[in-house]
């Protein structure tokens, strides 16, 4: 399997933060949510795990309702830390087999980088949802992405996570998730 090829059988789903009370400060996040959702949605219908982290709940609230609504069984781990690579998630990756972390996620430039700098420097590959993380500034926004891309991380988007999963038209899983785009 090519670094730059993702597949269901090696992909793992991490939703870093999307907290109710730190979602209404970022950028673009009804855009991160609806397509959040919609990776959530790709996870459930084929099979990848699915784990979810929420940075200090007591402060920030739990993830958001209109993801925490769709996520069915996953796994949500609370921390401290802005780096969601703690022992508990590492574990819970560990446990699934899985190379390929999909990531999205707030804030960008902080917990979304600090856990792809980690995931990279545990030979992991990621795969950077752009669409799907934000951060308060754009200038913050647009900076993690660059740091990030320069450590290794693939950036790429919701659409070409979904079909590049999917791999093509006419099946069942391209019928339902087709649907999530239009």
């Amino acid at each position: 399997m090519d670094k730059f090829t993702l597949h269901r059988e090696d992909a793992l789903l991490l939703i870093i933060d999307i907290q109710e009370r730190l979602a209404p400060a970022v950028r673009n996040k009804k855009e991160v949510i609806k397509n959040t959702n919609i990776l959530v949605e790709t996870a459930k219908t084929l099979n990848l795990p699915i784990v979810v982290t929420e940075q200090y709940p007591k402060g920030l609230g739990p993830t958001v309702e209109e993801i925490k609504e769709n996520l069915g069984d996953a796994q949500i781990f609370d921390k401290i830390l802005f780096n969601a690579c703690t022992d508990d998630v590492m574990k819970a990756i560990e446990t699934y087999s899985k190379r390929k972390i999909i990531i999205t996620g707030m804030e960008t430039h902080i917990c979304v980088f600090q856990t792809t700098r980690d995931l990279l420097n545990e030979g992991y590959q990621v795969f950077l949802v752009a669409d799907g993380v934000s951060s308060r500034t754009e200038d913050n926004y647009k900076n993690g992405l660059e740091l990030m891309k320069e450590m290794g991380a693939i950036i790429t988007n919701t659409e070409t996570v979904l079909f590049d999963l999917i791999k093509k038209a006419g099946t069942p899983e391209f019928k339902a998730l087709s649907k999530l785009i239009k």
